[in-house]
């Protein structure tokens, strides 16, 4: 029961909005996969400089967390491309463009926020992800439904 709780106090950290009824649930997840690592690229790119001392640097944890989840972000944009590729047009293009499209909303809330602001915020974000495992990561993007591209 304490696990469950975690992962739905840190499921709370992303916006929620329903997702298209006809997303598979496989496409959904790695849409919120892949939104979840590029918000903490930009998260670790801005505060990489506020890191408080004695903690390691947020851009450093969250290449950390990109090297351990490698094979999930890949089996996300795997799973990403494959759906796009059944929709047709440049399977790898669309996924480049939804990566960029998250990462700038992202980074357009940062821009609106004083730097120390939006790092006091947002960069705690970075440590409790660095701790959560694999499955929990997968988790947290299946049971954070956003705004899907499914059509």
């Amino acid at each position: 029961m304490k696990k469950w709780m975690w992962v739905v106090a840190i499921c709370t950290l992303l916006p929620s909005v329903s997702v298209a009824k006809d997303c598979p649930a496989e496409v959904a997840e790695a849409e919120q996969g892949i939104k979840i690592h590029s918000e903490l690229m930009v998260i670790g790119l801005n505060c990489q400089h506020m890191t408080p001392r004695g903690w390691k640097n947020f851009y450093q944890q969250y290449r950390e967390i990109t090297t351990k989840n490698q094979n999930l972000f890949a089996g996300y944009e795997k799973t990403l491309i494959g759906y796009y590729g059944q929709q047709g047009g440049n399977a790898e293009s669309k996924l480049n463009d939804l990566r960029t499209r998250m990462a700038n909303q992202v980074s357009t809330d940062a821009a609106k926020m004083r730097p120390d602001i939006f790092c006091a915020t947002f960069a705690p974000r970075i440590p409790k992800v660095a701790q959560m495992s694999q499955s929990q990561l997968r988790e947290w993007a299946a049971s954070t439904r956003g705004a899907s591209s499914c059509r």
